[in-house]
């Protein structure tokens, strides 16, 4: 895990931050579509905008209904040809940390204090255009309840077991988020640009 040279948890171990910021789930809460768009007006007035094509709520808390960890995340794909790093800059100043950079792919959060999770915790995922399967996978689990029902109950399943180790939870996830996005992208391939029809 690469972290930005003024992140405060530089110094803490993978254990240690888990064992800070455990995962937990709760019910859908309406206020996180709120919580979405305030941070969006944010973004909007930080960011290089003639550098942005997309900014979109992404994740659990972007699926209504289901339970999710009451962190927002957002995802925000860069025009081609713009500079990411310089982006990434305005990211920084506007309050986030740098937590993971690869390739085309930087990671950061907001809302992660040293005595644990802030009020509103926000994850951003900065991509460049069209790298965004996790609009697939939000759309389907919209259309589709059933796919969502079965999401949640994975996600109940592994919570306790995986309460402190955030890579375990992920990974195993990434079957079935794999099996619906390949569905998603199957449903949607004849779709007019954009595919996306949910304005979140």
């Amino acid at each position: 895990m690469m972290k930005d040279k003024e992140d405060p948890f530089s110094g803490m171990s993978l254990e240690e931050l888990w064992q800070l910021f455990p995962i937990f789930l709760t019910e859908h809460r309406p206020e996180w579509a709120q919580w979405y768009q305030e941070e969006r007006q944010r973004l909007e007035s930080i960011l290089p905008m003639e550098d942005i094509c997309r900014i979109s709520h992404v994740g659990s808390t972007s699926i209504p209904s289901i339970w999710a960890k009451p962190i927002v995340d957002i995802l925000v794909e860069i025009r081609e040809g713009a500079d990411m790093q310089a982006v990434k800059e305005h990211i920084i100043r506007g309050g986030y940390i740098c937590m993971m950079e690869k390739a085309g792919r930087i990671s950061f959060n907001r809302g992660y204090t040293p005595s644990g999770f802030a009020e509103k915790v926000f994850h951003l995922h900065l991509r460049k255009a069209g790298d965004n399967d996790e609009l697939y996978f939000r759309d389907y689990l919209i259309e589709h309840p059933e796919a969502a029902r079965e999401y949640e109950a994975l996600k109940l399943r592994l919570w306790k077991e995986y309460e402190h180790d955030r890579d375990g939870y992920t990974e195993q996830k990434t079957a079935m988020v794999a099996r619906f996005t390949g569905e998603a992208k199957a449903l949607y391939s004849g779709r007019p640009v954009p595919h996306f029809v949910y304005n979140v």
